[in-house]
């Protein structure tokens, strides 16, 4: 039972490490200082966790907790947080705090998933399976941000033509301006991308443990990477480059495309990406 307790504690520790790095990411896109102190103090959250779990191992085996790759794994990802903390905290280094806490939480995705650790062999199972799931669950949500965001942006390209054609009436009167719609598809896709790059992580992990013969050449693995590149381009281009209106929208409605081919097509053409355990 105490088993099964820790585990729940790990589990909610990365589902808490994930929602941080997300408002890291909008803070890093956008310098909002209230996304970034959520961040630090979810990070915070995890980081006692983290500690509470080291001194607790610590007792138990009454050694400092090296000597095994899964404790150095352990260890490696609570030094990344303390230092991603004291980073945020004294030098505000938004860029390094980022990828930072994005290496960190592959390195702690990787030691809690990781099912040669745990003594019961259906605790580990168990794990494994809803490693799947968590993965699964994120690559929809992220799904899901970028459907909504298409929504908008083709509501953007009807707007535009309407009132490029000078087409007055109730249905343009209905949509909402065009500032607007580009707003919230921009918007669905800062929260879409951090959730896809979250769940390929937690995805690679899984696969790791359950196809070792996985080959990256796979139909999904590359459509998968493709929709990040996508949309990170996206991002990019309205970010950095500070792109706007009907060519920025046209890229989204592609790169939406590129999602449909990859669920629907590239599903099917894959050699190992069925979602059972």
């Amino acid at each position: 039972m105490f088993d099964i307790y820790m585990t729940r504690l790990h589990e909610l520790t990365i589902v808490l490490y994930a929602l941080s790095v997300l408002l890291y990411f909008i803070d890093f896109l956008h310098h909002n200082r209230k996304a970034n102190k959520a961040a630090f103090w979810l990070l915070a959250f995890v980081w006692v966790l983290q500690t509470s779990f080291l001194f607790l191992y610590m007792l138990k085996t009454g050694r400092f907790p090296v000597l095994t790759i899964f404790e150095g794994l352990y260890f490696y990802a609570w030094v990344l947080i303390t230092l991603s903390l004291a980073i945020n905290r004294l030098l505000r280094v938004d860029f390094i705090v980022f990828f930072a806490n994005i290496l960190g939480f592959m390195i702690m995705a990787i030691h809690t998933f990781m099912p040669i650790q745990y003594e019961s062999e259906i605790i580990a199972r168990q794990l494994v399976s809803e490693l799947l799931l968590i993965h699964i669950t994120m690559a929809i949500l992220s799904y899901g941000a970028f459907s909504l965001s298409f929504v908008f942006s083709l509501l953007y390209l009807i707007q535009y033509d309407l009132l490029k054609r000078k087409k007055w009436g109730k249905r343009l009167m209905r949509i909402t301006d065009l500032s607007r719609l580009e707003h919230m598809s921009y918007v669905l896709n800062v929260i879409g991308v951090p959730m896809l790059i979250l769940g390929l992580i937690l995805g690679v992990q899984w696969a790791y443990i359950k196809v070792p013969d996985m080959h990256w050449f796979d139909a999904k693995v590359i459509g998968s990477f493709i929709v990040l590149a996508a949309y990170s381009i996206y991002l990019y281009q309205r970010v950095a480059k500070g792109k706007f209106g009907k060519s920025l929208a046209l890229w989204n409605v592609a790169s939406f495309l590129i999602v449909l081919i990859n669920f629907f097509l590239f599903g099917q053409l894959s050699s190992f990406h069925f979602w059972n355990t």
